[in-house]
């Protein structure tokens, strides 16, 4: 039986590629959020960066992984790095859907009142853009962590005997172990379950410090 801290153990593995994933989470989250209001705050951003942020995703992740670890390898930059670059590449897109859909989810009579108490834009923000975006945003972010992690684990494949569950499952696919390539699969859709169950945990403690009743 090996040790949780052996470098065989599929929990030491797992760890690597929770690291990533959850670097590139942020990343992609910040990203996403950031554009979302960049794009409702200049309207002419809409119709000229939305349709690249789309057609980005059509851009298969398996071409475009080896040519982001070659390239940062080229710089000197390795190990976490480019497989949270690769994680956040595939989370940011959500999330921008999300948060623009929710940054524009206030009605024109909720706007008017604001702008009848003289709110400022920072204010009308704090106090009515993003509360109501929330919701949004926990849904983006539950689609976005499940693809942070599947952008990790190909972020790991052009490693080859690197760590992390993508190496072990091209080992397991080069030297025919089923065990290994079924076992490191199985902690992958584990461990997408547990991140999606932590996001909808954190998503209640939020409602409910902001006073929303559970439906």
């Amino acid at each position: 039986m090996q040790k949780v801290t052996s470098k065989r153990s599929l929990v030491y593995h797992g760890w690597i590629t929770l690291s990533a994933t959850l670097l590139g989470f942020v990343f992609g989250t910040s990203l996403g959020i950031g554009l979302a209001l960049f794009i409702v705050y200049n309207s002419a951003s809409d119709r000229s960066m939305m349709p690249w942020i789309i057609a980005s995703q059509t851009v298969p992740i398996l071409a475009i992984a080896p040519m982001i670890i070659v390239v940062l390898n080229a710089v000197g930059i390795s190990g976490l790095i480019p497989k949270a670059i690769i994680s956040a590449y595939l989370s940011f897109f959500p999330v921008v859907v999300g948060m623009v859909k929710g940054f524009r989810s206030p009605e024109a009579i909720q706007l008017d009142l604001l702008h009848t108490y003289n709110a400022s834009p920072v204010q009308t923000f704090i106090k009515l853009r993003w509360p109501i975006a929330l919701p949004y945003l926990f849904t983006s972010m539950k689609v976005g962590i499940a693809a942070s992690l599947v952008g990790a684990i190909v972020g790991e494949l052009p490693a080859g005997g690197g760590s992390g569950l993508g190496a072990r499952l091209l080992a397991g696919s080069y030297y025919g172990q089923t065990v290994q390539i079924w076992s490191a699969l199985f902690a992958a859709a584990a461990l997408a379950g547990g991140l999606i169950i932590i996001v909808n945990v954190v998503e209640r403690l939020t409602s409910r410090h902001m006073g929303v009743r559970p439906a």
